[in-house]
């Protein structure tokens, strides 16, 4: 269960396409969105119903101008924090025309350990100034020369349900640019069409597939081995996340949405 909610918004980020032009118009979400999700952690032969993870939205005001802000929240169950306890919350402000990230906020505490992240986006000057702490370390402050494209985890998950799949073909490799921990990182999706699942909240649902390429860690194997199921309508609801770990394997489901923008139409009839 190490970084879950970190693993969720990483797989997520990675739906983040369209380099070239990242302009976007939102036809997907709206302020007082809420997902909530269950994570079931395999170990062996065994399924756990492990903790829980949230995305909301809101419309806010940042030094004077209206911003939507985006709020992540993971945590472990408390009778599996002796384990490896997980309370995790990460925040972003984007500007509501473009997505474009202004400010992300990541307070995590997983396991004996703790990090904080503060990050404010120029993005006149493609840069992004960073003020990252580590445990009880000094607090180190960084900047990076970013592009007009580049994302934090967040916003690009909101970004990336803005966009058109319908212009992509089963196999496509899309590549993709984003900030974490302090670094730049390049990497792509693949694109692998679109698939007819069983989804206890939604039923029969019909979804857009692909598999990113993770970047290998402390947790994740390098690789496409994780699979992500988005909801085949404007939504572009997230329902469903598999992926093998280190050690065993995670699964994310979709079990309760509120406040979405359009009406959802990817359901098949019984």
């Amino acid at each position: 269960m190490k970084k879950t909610l970190l693993f969720i918004l990483l797989c997520f980020q990675l739906m983040l396409f369209g380099q070239k032009n990242c302009s976007v118009e939102n036809n997907s979400f709206k302020a007082g969105e809420q997902f909530n999700y269950k994570i079931f952690y395999n170990w062996g032969a065994i399924w756990m119903e492990a903790g829980e993870a949230s995305f909301s939205v809101f419309l806010n005001k940042l030094n004077g101008k209206n911003v939507y802000h985006f709020v992540g929240l993971g945590a472990t169950y408390p009778k599996y924090d002796w384990f490896y306890k997980v309370r995790d919350r990460y925040e972003s402000y984007a500007d509501t025309a473009t997505l474009k990230p202004i400010r992300f906020i990541r307070d995590a505490k997983e396991g004996g350990s703790y990090t904080y992240d503060d990050y404010v986006f120029n993005q006149k000057k493609n840069k992004v100034y960073t003020s990252s702490k580590r445990n009880r370390k000094p607090s180190k402050l960084d900047s990076l020369s970013i592009t007009s494209c580049t994302n934090d985890v967040m916003t690009a998950i909101f970004y990336a349900r803005c966009l058109d799949f319908s212009k992509y073909k089963p196999k496509d490799t899309i590549p993709i640019t984003f900030v974490l921990d302090g670094e730049i990182f390049p990497s792509y999706i693949r694109y692998l069409g679109k698939e007819t699942i069983k989804s206890d909240l939604l039923g029969t649902v019909r979804c857009i597939k692909f598999s990113p390429n993770l970047i290998e860690g402390t947790i994740f194997k390098g690789g496409e081995g994780m699979i992500v199921w988005v909801t085949d309508d404007e939504n572009k609801m997230p329902v469903y996340v598999e992926t093998p770990i280190v050690v065993g394997t995670i699964k994310v489901w979709l079990y309760k949405y509120e406040g979405l923008k359009n009406p959802i139409k990817c359901i098949v009839p019984k």
